[in-house]
């Protein structure tokens, strides 16, 4: 994961942050970032109408994942972290996946065939991290793309589209190009069908491995 790099980085935010949230239920937090979520796939699929909403998407979307950061570090302040929380996390952070990919597929802007891929690689990326937690390997987090790249890209895709709509005066008739009869979206879904799936291919060979090991002592 590229971002997982900068990790300590963005506690110095968060914590501070969280702290304040303290007597909030982290549940709750959680339930906060997936309305959001579907508010934003809402957003992306009005865009196609009034292509000014993809700004108010990406803010949208920031928010939604600034919640889905907070749930866990204020569950782990406030004690209240537990398997059930960490559950329901990764099956909400799956609906969000799906709400925000379907709201890009159905907007007007996006190639059905690239959103489907894309969804898959997305999908396939996060199952295989949380299968090897399920097989007994701790949860895998590497590969080139993972979730808080994914989010980042989905913030910034929309701003990218809007630009390209308000400064060429284009129209979703229209549609701005950048190569290949490829929109910001397309390019974007593209992206997360080519190394979603190379990443879950990396996790999968990963935990193979490990698991091989573990068969031979």
């Amino acid at each position: 994961m590229v971002l997982d790099k900068h990790r300590k980085s963005a506690d110095r935010v968060l914590v501070p942050m969280a702290k304040r949230l303290v007597n909030v239920n982290p549940d709750h937090i959680s339930a906060l970032a997936i309305i959001l979520a579907a508010l934003t796939g809402l957003l992306f699929y009005l865009s196609g109408t009034w292509y000014w909403l993809l700004i108010v998407s990406s803010a949208v979307l920031m928010s939604s994942a600034l919640m889905d950061a907070l749930d866990g570090k204020v569950a782990k302040m406030t004690g209240k972290a537990s398997i059930r929380g960490d559950f329901l996390d990764h099956v909400l952070d799956r609906y969000a996946d799906i709400f925000l990919i379907l709201g890009i597929m159905v907007s007007g802007y996006c190639n059905s065939l690239i959103g489907v891929l894309g969804l898959t690689g997305v999908l396939m990326t996060s199952y295989l991290g949380t299968q090897a937690q399920a097989v007994g390997v701790e949860r895998d987090y590497s590969g080139i793309l993972g979730r808080a790249d994914r989010l980042v890209l989905m913030i910034l895709a929309p701003l990218v589209l809007w630009g390209m709509l308000f400064f060429w005066q284009t129209s979703t008739v229209n549609l701005p190009y950048l190569g290949f009869g490829l929109t910001p979206f397309d390019l974007l879904l593209l992206w997360f069908a080519i190394a979603g799936h190379f990443t879950a291919l990396q996790r999968g060979i990963r935990v193979w491995r490990v698991l091989t090991v573990r068969q031979k002592k």
